[in-house]
C-alpha cells in the first residue's frame, strides 16, 4: 500500500500537537505548548483542556499546510486515547471523531506509551534513519512512567519492569521544587548539573528486587538531606546549586542505567533504545552511550523532539496499526489510566 497519509493528534497533558505522516515517513509535527503552567508549579488540569480547545484548530491547520496536504487527503486520523488528563484526551478524541466522521475515513486510537516507543520508527526523508531491530529494549522515562519494556514487534510489547511509587521525571520535578526551580524542573537541573560536581553529595539509591524502579526513597533522602543543610546554613541551595543538580542527576541516572545493564543480561538483547520526556536529559544520552560502547550494545537515542509529547509518534503508531486494519469504532472514549 502507497500513500498512506495519517493524520496524529496528542492532547494528553498540556501540549496541543498534530502530526502527518505518509508511508512512515515524517511530513510535519507542530506542537503548541501552554506556558500558563509554570505559574503554579504544576500542570491544572482544567486550564490545561481549555487551552486545548483553543489551540487544536489551528495546530491541525498549521500541521497540515507544512505537509502540504489536502484534509481529503488523509487516509486515517489517529489520535491519543490515553493515559493522560481526561479532560485533555477528551478534547483530542473529540476532534479526532468529528473528523473521521465528516471525511468518513478509519479513526485510529493510540496508547500514549506504545507511542513513545515507536517513536523510535519515525522516518525522514532527508536524514539518515536509525531503526532498532526486533526484538528491542526500551526504557521509557518519563514524568508519569519508569517502565522496561521489550518491545517484539510494532505491536507486540512486553512490560519486564516498571515503578513500584513515583516515576524518574517526577523525582526531578518534586527534588527541582524543593530547591526552588521553576516547573519543569527536569531541563534545568539538566542545564545547572553541566557545570556541578556530581559527587559532591550522595543520596540514598533504593534497592529493589528483580527489574522494577522506585524513586520516593530517594526523594525522601533529598528531602531530609536538604532541610538538614538548611538548618546549619539558609544559603546552602543558593551557595551548592550546580552541585546538588548533578549529584540528584547522577543518582536518578545511575538507577535507570543499572536496571537497564540487568535487564539486557537477562533478555540477551543489545537493541537497546530509550523513550519519554527524561530521555531528553543530556547526562542520560551520554551515560546511555558510553555503557553502550562498552558493552558492545547497538544505542538508539531519539531526537529531541520526539522526547517529549508530540503527534508525530501518534501518527506513526496509527500507521501501523493502519496496516493491520485495527480501526477504532466511534463509541470509542478516553482513559485517564491505560
Amino acid at each position: 500500500m502507497e500513500n498512506i497519509t495519517i493524520l496524529g493528534i496528542e492532547s494528553s497533558c498540556d501540549d496541543t500537537s498534530a502530526a502527518v505522516i505518509r508511508d512512515g515517513y515524517l511530513l510535519s509535527n507542530l506542537i503548541s505548548s501552554q506556558e500558563l503552567h509554570r505559574v503554579y508549579g504544576g500542570v491544572v488540569p482544567e486550564l490545561a483542556s481549555r487551552a486545548h480547545q483553543i489551540n487544536i484548530v489551528p495546530v491541525v491547520d498549521r500541521a497540515l499546510k507544512e505537509a502540504g496536504v489536502e484534509i481529503q487527503d488523509i487516509s486515517a486520523v489517529a489520535f491519543t486515547r490515553g493515559p493522560g488528563l481526561i479532560g485533555s484526551l477528551l478534547v483530542g478524541v473529540s476532534f479526532a471523531k468529528g473528523l473521521a466522521l465528516a471525511r468518513d475515513i478509519p479513526l485510529i486510537e493510540v496508547n500514549h506509551l506504545h507511542a513513545h516507543v515507536l517513536a523510535h520508527f519515525i522516518k525522514r526523508k532527508d536524514k539518515e534513519n536509525r531503526i532498532p531491530s526486533f526484538p528491542f529494549l526500551c526504557l521509557l522515562v518519563s514524568g508519569g512512567h519508569t517502565q522496561l519494556i521489550v518491545v517484539r514487534d510494532y505491536y507486540t510489547m512486553e512490560l519486564i519492569g516498571n515503578t513500584i511509587d513515583d516515576a524518574a521525571g517526577e523525582a526531578f520535578d518534586k527534588c527541582g521544587k524543593l530547591m526552588g526551580l521553576p516547573y519543569p524542573a527536569g531541563p534545568v537541573i539538566d542545564k545547572l548539573a553541566a557545570s556541578g560536581n556530581k559527587n559532591a553529595f550522595r543520596f540514598a539509591k533504593p534497592s529493589v528486587p528483580g527489574l522494577d524502579f522506585s524513586f520516593s526513597g530517594l526523594k525522601t533522602s533529598f528531602l531530609y538531606f536538604l532541610r538538614d543543610r538548611l538548618n546549619e546554613n539558609p544559603d546552602f541551595i543558593k551557595e551548592n546549586l550546580p552541585d546538588l543538580c548533578a549529584s540528584l542527576q547522577d543518582a536518578i541516572i545511575s538507577v535507570l542505567i543499572t536496571k537497564l545493564v540487568k535487564a539486557a543480561e537477562i533478555t540477551g538483547i543489545e537493541e537497546i533504545g530509550i523513550a519519554g520526556g527524561v530521555s531528553a536529559n543530556s547526562a542520560f544520552r551520554q551515560a546511555l552511550k558510553e555503557e553502550g560502547e562498552k558493552r558492545g550494545w547497538n544505542v538508539y537515542i531519539p531526537e529531541f523532539i520526539f522526547t517529549t509529547d508530540n503527534a508525530a509518534m501518534i501518527a506513526i503508531t496509527g500507521y501501523y496499526r493502519y496496516l493491520k486494519g485495527e480501526f477504532a469504532s466511534h463509541d470509542v472514549i478516553p482513559l485517564a489510566r491505560m
